[in-house]
């Protein structure tokens, strides 16, 4: 399937055409949409909500396993430390599938290195429903996570590759609400397949959900100079990055070529430090709320959605805040590193968590951090496409999500044998309400101005 070529060989509409298209789009609804009333045009807003749908059903498939994690313990004979291996096996294989898999992107390139993360996961997903046994489980979830390693390096490549700088952290805050999206979604979507049918069912009908989302994949995504609904205004708007950047050069960079830079270890040591953290909340704050308060599946349903409707707000609202900052004419170094000092702060309360008596009280609290999280990760994402130019994004976002990842197989394991041996969540929580601060201050010592790395004079072929 091949977009209509409206454009000449060097990405820019010929005058004629350009005069031709014009007059189309204006006497329909779909070139009002794509034009936009600014004339600038805004169909790159249409490519964030496809890419939010896209992290809302990853999301999906890595939440079916928490929400059923006490059905699991109950009707497989599980234990905490059992739970954490089949975690641990998603861990691990998350961890090398964001090298593997963020490389895949940058040499496939956005929509069919999407296409295929999302068919593999798929399908991984829909594979529990025939697991029976702690190995079974842990191939299906270890085929699962190397399959969606691939979401956040195509995401923030398709990021990159249609909002000018200015704009990417908020539209970046957006898709990545899709991770609370999954999350709200999956517990009543859980609850209902279980109770009708069994919980194998959950997983298959969750997992199906990507072909659905393929479909329109498939139809609407295209670079924007090769995309018939994207206009000649709204592509140089987007190619200026809004500060007169112009198009960035074309040349390959060398994998291991981005490892020297500071630049790559500023966001490798974000990913390390926080991603934990959120692996936490995802996989353990369902099972807290049903050992504290004595919640059912079904009771897990208002506490969740509350919980991660916050951290919605987190997400969109961290985003919000840098783009704002930026547009007022603040530095784009200040603008992220403000929202992340602001959003590591939202974090520090969770550490009382574990003492709380009240349920709500709890979901208050573990919904702020969360919300903090959230906007943290769509700004520390978003630096990624700062300092490195739109070639190598994915391949940056693969090294970072690898350190998250492996501090996620950290803190699986860590969790796991302190609930076994002291059923206490008191030293997790005061781990989450700290990690954000240290964070913060590891970044800006090494990437103190969020320069862009100097990547030219290391072009070259692929490593």
């Amino acid at each position: 399937m091949t977009p209509p070529d409206q454009r000449s060989p060097s990405g820019l509409a010929t005058p004629g055409r350009a005069v031709a298209a014009s007059k189309e789009t204006n006497s329909s609804a779909e070139g009002t949409f794509a034009e936009g009333k600014g004339g600038v045009g805004y169909f790159r807003w249409a490519i964030c909500a496809l890419l939010l749908f896209g992290t809302t059903k990853n999301y999906m498939d890595r939440q079916v396993l928490s929400v059923l994690k006490v059905t699991l313990q109950h009707d497989l004979r599980w234990d905490e430390i059992d739970y954490s291996n089949v975690v641990f096996a998603f861990q691990t294989a998350y961890a090398l599938g964001m090298v593997l898999v963020g490389r895949l992107v940058d040499r496939l390139g956005t929509r069919l290195g999407y296409m295929v993360a999302m068919v593999f996961w798929s399908v991984a997903s829909m594979g529990h429903a025939i697991a029976g046994s702690i190995t079974s489980f842990a191939t299906a979830r270890f085929a699962l996570g190397l399959g969606e390693a691939g979401v956040f390096p195509a995401s923030i490549k398709a990021v990159a590759e249609w909002f000018p700088k200015k704009e990417r952290a908020l539209a970046t805050g957006i898709f990545n609400a899709g991770t609370n999206f999954g999350a709200i979604l999956t517990t009543p979507v859980v609850a209902l397949i279980t109770a009708r049918m069994s919980w194998r069912w959950a997983f298959v009908f969750v997992g199906a959900l990507g072909f659905v989302w393929l479909i329109f994949w498939l139809v609407l995504y295209w670079e924007p100079a090769k995309h018939p609904r994207c206009s000649k205004k709204e592509l140089e708007y987007i190619r200026s990055n809004g500060r007169g950047d112009g198009q960035e050069s074309t040349q390959h960079i060398r994998w291991l070529s981005l490892l020297p830079h500071r630049q790559t270890w500023a966001f490798v040591a974000g990913k390390f430090l926080t991603d934990p953290i959120w692996w936490f909340y995802l996989f353990w704050a369902p099972g807290f709320l049903q050992k504290n308060f004595g919640l059912t599946v079904p009771q897990l349903v208002a506490p969740i959605t509350v919980l991660y409707i916050i951290s919605d707000v987190g997400s969109v609202a961290g985003g919000w805040l840098s783009s704002s900052l930026s547009k007022r004419g603040a530095r784009i170094n200040t603008g992220r590193k403000a929202a992340m000092l602001i959003c590591a702060a939202s974090a520090v309360p969770v550490v009382f968590a574990s003492y709380a008596g009240n349920m709500w009280t709890a979901v208050l609290l573990i919904g702020l951090a969360a919300a903090g999280h959230q906007g943290f990760s769509a700004n520390l994402y978003t630096i990624s496409s700062d300092m490195f130019p739109n070639r190598v994004v994915g391949s940056v976002m693969g090294i970072g999500g690898m350190a998250g990842a492996i501090g996620g197989m950290l803190i699986a394991k860590v969790v796991g044998y302190l609930l076994q041996w002291t059923g206490s969540y008191r030293i997790p929580f005061f781990v989450a309400g700290s990690a954000y601060f240290v964070a913060v201050l590891v970044i800006h010592l090494l990437a103190p101005r969020l320069e862009p790395a100097a990547l030219g004079s290391e072009a070259g072929a692929n490593a």
